[in-house]
């Protein structure tokens, strides 16, 4: 297996993938909407994309950075907002070796922190986010003003 960042070249692999995530998600299966916006940001450079392949060059799981910052700290911050590996592929370590990327990538940009928000009831990835050093926040309360019921 082996992790690669990717650009629009690569967007079928991630397309397939994303659509699997979204359906996970409870949402309907729409690849060539979910291509548009992964095309866009990509393109304009708004996220950076990492892939993991198997060894037979199958695209197994993906996760999604964008990148944004603090005002107070005045420095950068990655957001890993999504993270996804294929059901046949689960428990193999390989959700651990997507977040190393993203770490390895907020080190190279010189970032202060990678931010992520699970759900509550997500346990499993809760353990495995605390294994690696994240720290759940108990300091701030996160909202959101919600503006269309439409994703995507």
């Amino acid at each position: 297996m082996h992790i690669k960042q990717i650009s629009s070249d690569e967007l079928d692999d991630l397309v397939m993938l994303f659509d699997q995530y979204m359906v996970f998600y409870k949402q309907g299966s729409a690849p060539e909407k979910y291509r548009n916006y992964l095309n866009e940001r990509l393109t304009q450079g708004e996220a950076t994309v990492f892939i993991a392949y198997s060894d037979e060059k199958e695209a197994i799981g993906f996760v999604l950075n964008y990148h944004s910052f603090s005002s107070v700290a005045l420095a950068k911050i990655i957001v890993l907002n999504d993270l996804f590996v294929s059901a046949l592929h689960r428990k193999q370590g390989i959700a651990n070796q997507l977040i190393n990327s993203v770490i390895d990538l907020a080190k190279s940009t010189e970032s202060m922190r990678v931010d992520l928000g699970t759900a509550k009831d997500n346990f499993s990835a809760q353990a495995l986010y605390e294994k690696i050093g994240f720290v759940k926040d108990t300091e701030y309360y996160s909202y959101s003003l919600p503006l269309s019921h439409t994703a995507c």
